[in-house]
């Protein structure tokens, strides 16, 4: 049977799946769970309130923790978008460059990988709500002190993004990109999209090496599919 995803698009850690499958050729049925989506309705309301396909009974067959990503193999299933890109490096015949099998090499995409789920992650999904979501989508205004932290928090951890991780290399692991790449791209795709953020100093100055940076792991971005 053909590997089965279970995503939504809209979520950060579900397209770097999607993106890491399409690049590598590895064949997969797309089940979309709508995040959005709930038995009365749809809407950005309904993330807030609870709503969304995930939560749904049938999704818990497949997840109990009814979160996505969430990955079906015949009969065994695994969530946790890192685990899951981890199985898959490990199943199928991908270029050693996403996930090395020099120790070390190996070892800095690991060391990435545990840092940014609170992190950088964190505070890009934070700057997201506080800037566009809450008042474009919901109507309600972040106190500007909420909104002045969570900016601020998100321009620290750019800085280390490119101080620590990035430094002066291709690519944050080395000379071709990898999993932790794709990860952080995904991530900041959402970031670098809202008109309403582009005002985050980190971002929007940015050095050479950070610009340089974007372009070249972009380009992992594949059109999806019809």
């Amino acid at each position: 049977m053909v590997l089965e995803l279970y995503l939504d698009l809209l979520s950060e850690p579900c397209r770097a799946i999607y993106i890491f499958a399409k690049k590598n050729g590895i064949p997969f049925q797309m089940h979309t769970v709508d995040l959005r989506k709930g038995g009365q309705g749809s809407g950005f309301g309904e993330l807030r309130d609870g709503g969304g396909e995930h939560l749904s009974d049938a999704f818990a067959q497949v997840n109990p923790m009814k979160k996505v990503p969430a990955m079906k193999d015949n009969d065994f299933t695994l969530s946790e978008s890192v685990a899951i890109l981890l199985y898959l490096t490990h199943k199928y015949k991908v270029p050693d460059h996403w996930y090395p099998q020099d120790l070390q090499a190996r070892a800095r995409v690991d060391e990435y990988l545990a840092w940014q789920h609170t992190t950088l992650r964190r505070s890009c999904l934070r700057a997201l709500w506080h800037k566009v979501m809450f008042p474009v989508f919901l109507g309600e205004q972040v106190p500007s002190e909420m909104l002045a932290a969570t900016l601020a928090e998100l321009d620290v951890n750019l800085r280390v993004l490119e101080d620590k991780f990035l430094q002066d290399k291709a690519f944050l692991v080395g000379p071709h990109i990898s999993l932790a790449d794709l990860v952080a791209i995904t991530e900041l795709m959402h970031v670098a999209a809202a008109p309403s953020l582009k005002g985050i100093p980190s971002w929007l100055r940015g050095t050479i090496e950070l610009r340089q940076w974007w372009e070249r792991s972009s380009s992992v971005r594949p059109m999806r599919s019809s």
